[in-house]
């Protein structure tokens, strides 16, 4: 297969993959962003990078939205909510953010390959991104790609559908939130 080809495959899973996820999941969590004071956004790894990518945008929007674990995050109340990407439902150092969260009185949303994974239960919701697991062979899910990549693609393209949504319930467009771009570039 040539370069292109795999490109056109991965293009294929994501659509497969992203046609699976439940809207009524993905629009419950649009709604309790937008209810929420304060957005945190956690992942592990290059999930992580797909945390980063959300908050941008969402600070895009002019939502208050942090990366955990950032030196500038404040810390969490309870008309928070902490979002967690996690394929697997079960890193350790996300699951802790997960009970202290809960401790606080925040609420929690996991993005995850297994709603019934630690993380999964510890949330108040779960959206589930139906995503072959980077580890163990067996799996309903197939994909040409290596480890966790479709789910981290399909992480980035959901955390992109919720921004757009965010964006039309607050009647926002591009050229109203590059206004908050950085400049300083």
């Amino acid at each position: 297969m040539k370069t292109i080809q795999y490109a056109a495959e991965i293009i294929n899973e994501l659509n497969r993959t992203l046609d699976l996820v439940a809207e009524a999941e993905a629009e419950k969590l649009v709604d309790r962003i937008l209810e929420s004071r304060k957005v945190f956004v956690a992942g592990a790894g290059r999930s992580g990078f797909m945390a980063r990518s959300f908050v941008m945008r969402m600070m895009h929007m002019g939502l208050d939205a942090f990366v955990v674990g950032e030196t500038v995050t404040p810390g969490i109340d309870k008309d928070d909510i902490l979002i967690i990407g996690s394929g697997s439902g079960e890193t350790k150092s996300l699951v802790s953010m997960a009970e202290k969260a809960k401790g606080l009185g925040a609420s929690v949303a996991a993005v995850t390959i297994s709603p019934d994974s630690t993380i999964g239960r510890l949330s108040d919701f779960a959206i589930k991104l139906p995503a072959k697991p980077k580890a163990g062979a067996d799996s309903e899910y197939k994909t040409i790609q290596p480890m966790g990549s479709l789910f981290e693609q399909s992480l980035l393209l959901f955390y992109d559908a919720v921004t757009l949504r965010l964006m039309d319930k607050n009647e926002l467009d591009s050229g109203t939130m590059f206004g908050r771009h950085a400049n300083l570039e």
